[in-house]
């Protein structure tokens, strides 16, 4: 795919949260809080630094592979699949919909090219995606595994486990980053069940840890996937902390956990649209 310039990029990221917003509002159903805090994240990874092929094989090899724990975020994803050629744009207004491809949360049963596993269930992302990296390393396949979990997510147990099996068997070919917006569906993180420093317990665990710190600025986030790929390959899993803020992009919806997972109804979704210009059509 060709490199495209930090004002591309962000146009990209643009037309993602206008799709996202679309998206919800049409079925009045899924989560549009987590996607536009993320989307600069996804285009960064899947226009710049993911190598990768829209046309799909399950079994990713000699590519890098990318897994969406945080299953929620799916409106998100699959705006930037489409939008990096895996199927055609046009599908994303089958969203939720009956006998869709594009499920409220990615599954694979329907096949849709870019999903290897199903997710949403929360906490088990960073297991498979491990499990992807040591397959790589076994089968002398040099690309890099990434994942994407939630920071409410790492309330999960299953997370601290795999997350101690990571660095015991130096798996050392994978990036984790955790969209670190202090929300989830009930409220702030540091009321449901606060965190602490994700920073020294990743440490703690022997983890490689860099942060992110302005995850809705695109150079940032480019900045910051471009350093955690050169820790890679030193005996430690990375983790990346991105900074962002849930919501963003539309100036009602910013900062708070009550968009998680409330679509806008029709005088939102205009007031929402009005912030956001069309770059690349809608569909």
């Amino acid at each position: 795919m060709e490199k495209q310039s930090i004002e591309q990029l962000q146009k990209i990221a643009t037309q993602l949260r206008r799709d996202v917003l679309r998206m919800v509002h049409a079925v009045q159903s899924g989560h549009p809080g987590a996607p536009l805090g993320c989307a600069e994240f996804f285009v960064a990874l899947y226009f710049d630094q993911l190598r990768h092929n829209p046309d799909f094989k399950m079994d990713g090899k000699g590519e890098d592979l990318f897994f969406l724990s945080n299953g929620h975020l799916s409106a998100g994803w699959y705006s930037v699949l489409a939008r990096s050629g895996y199927f055609p744009v046009a599908e994303l207004k089958t969203f939720r919909k009956l006998n869709s491809r594009l499920q409220g949360h990615p599954a694979t049963e329907e096949h849709l090219p870019g999903v290897r596993i199903a997710s949403g269930s929360l906490g088990q992302g960073l297991s498979v995606a491990l499990g992807a990296a040591q397959a790589k390393k076994i089968d002398g396949d040099d690309k890099l595994v990434y994942v994407m979990m939630g920071d409410g997510e790492l309330q999960e147990g299953q997370v601290w486990e795999a997350a101690m099996y990571a660095a015991h068997y130096g798996v050392d070919n994978l990036i984790a980053t955790v969209d670190f917006n202090g929300q989830q569906i009930d409220g702030p993180t540091r009321e449901i069940m606060g965190l602490r420093s994700l920073r020294d317990k990743f440490e703690a665990f022997g983890w490689e840890v860099m942060e992110t710190p302005n995850g809705n600025d695109m150079e940032s986030v480019l900045i910051g996937l471009e350093k955690a790929k050169n820790l890679t390959r030193e005996g430690k899993p990375v983790m990346n902390l991105l900074h962002t803020e849930m919501g963003y992009g539309v100036d009602f919806m910013v900062g708070t956990h009550k968009w998680h997972g409330s679509p806008p109804n029709d005088e939102q979704l205009a007031k929402a649209l009005a912030q956001l210009e069309e770059t690349l059509g809608d569909y």
